[in-house]
């Protein structure tokens, strides 16, 4: 009987906590998510990533700097992260991180647009907000598209600075750039050329489009290839931030800064000691910490369900202007930098 009452016991005992833990289960499923909360926060803040070509050169963390100081004033969330490399294979892993983080916005600057269609609209499909920023992606899959300048006439102006270096318009003159799926440098590339066929028909492009995979050493070594091959080369037109600077370098090396114009998309802080020894005639760019600023405001207000407007006012930034397709936004007009005016800029 005695063990018959302690079977009895436990058996109570095992149902009693069996019941408990169904009881606390059906609790935590059942549970509705804090009042206000974006995402899944409890705190209610919205969570922004921005996703550079790749991290850690000048130019993405100037941008860094502006998205922060953006994120700060806004009060919301911000993760800046991408790969080490000009890679869209890394890029799609780490939004699929951003993905699984159940983040309220993705922007990101492609390093190959197609190749980050399928993430990106696995995003959508999730309910993520899908801008791009610095570079264009699938429009298909992005709401907003926040570009730096207006390509065209970026494209055709590079030409003009160029031709203004050489002192002529005729001459031969090779294109080096960074990634070559690159979309906003291919785009400014094809306008160069465009410029070059309609403005100046006697320049002559020798060969094709120089990649460097956005890495200043890989710049300097394909130019020092590409004077040793081409002796009678006048100028160099550069697209991505650290092209320029390693072509610049092969130049210097050389001693051809009297023979060889170079104009490229660079900042003026890095180009300065290039600009004042006449490697690298004229940088042209815009501030990419704006452009960082520009990105959180903008994510925000998609967030939020608010569009930009032409001709709007943004903090920090100024007015920007938006195409008639509603989502295309322009920062603004680039800015030159010569060895005149380099150094009374702080990026």
């Amino acid at each position: 009987m005695k063990k018959m009452n302690k079977m009895l016991s436990v058996s109570v005992s095992v149902l009693l906590a069996l019941g408990l833990m169904t009881g606390c289960a059906v609790q935590k499923n059942t549970a509705a998510p804090a009042d206000g909360a974006a995402g899944g926060k409890s705190d209610g803040k919205l969570t922004i990533a921005v996703v550079p070509k790749l991290v850690g050169i000048p130019y993405f963390n100037a941008s860094e700097k502006g998205a922060k100081q953006a994120a700060d004033k806004l009060g919301v969330e911000l993760i800046y992260t991408g790969p080490t490399q000009a890679d869209a294979a890394q890029q799609v892993k780490v939004i699929e991180d951003l993905i699984s983080k159940k983040v309220d916005v993705i922007a990101v600057a492609p390093n190959d647009a197609a190749a980050l269609t399928p993430v990106l609209k696995k995003a959508k499909d999730q309910g993520i907000k899908v801008m791009d920023w610095d570079t264009p992606a699938d429009p298909s899959v992005v709401e907003l598209s926040v570009h730096q300048i207006d390509d065209e006439v970026y494209g055709r102006h590079m030409v003009d600075l160029l031709v203004q270096a050489m002192g002529t318009d005729s001459g031969k003159v090779a294109i080096v750039t960074g990634g070559l799926s690159a979309q906003n440098l291919n785009t400014w590339i094809d306008w160069s050329k465009k410029q070059i066929a309609e403005k100046y028909p006697n320049l002559q492009i020798i060969g094709d489009k120089i990649g460097t995979d956005e890495k200043q050493q890989v710049a300097y070594q394909k130019t020092l290839d590409l004077l040793k091959a081409n002796p009678d080369l006048n100028g160099i037109l550069a697209y991505s931030t650290v092209a320029p600077l390693g072509a610049a370098q092969a130049i210097q090396e050389k001693g051809l800064q009297d023979k060889v114009s170079l104009v490229g998309v660079a900042l003026p802080k890095d180009s300065k000691p290039f600009l004042e020894d006449g490697s690298l005639d004229t940088a042209t760019l815009w501030d990419p910490v704006k452009l960082g600023y520009l990105t959180v405001t903008l994510a925000k207000d998609l967030a939020e369900g608010k569009k930009p407007t032409d001709g709007q006012e943004v903090e920090n930034v100024g007015k920007i202007e938006v195409k008639a397709d509603g989502k295309t936004v322009i920062m603004g007009p680039p800015s030159d930098f010569t060895k005149e005016n380099a150094g009374n800029y702080d990026f």
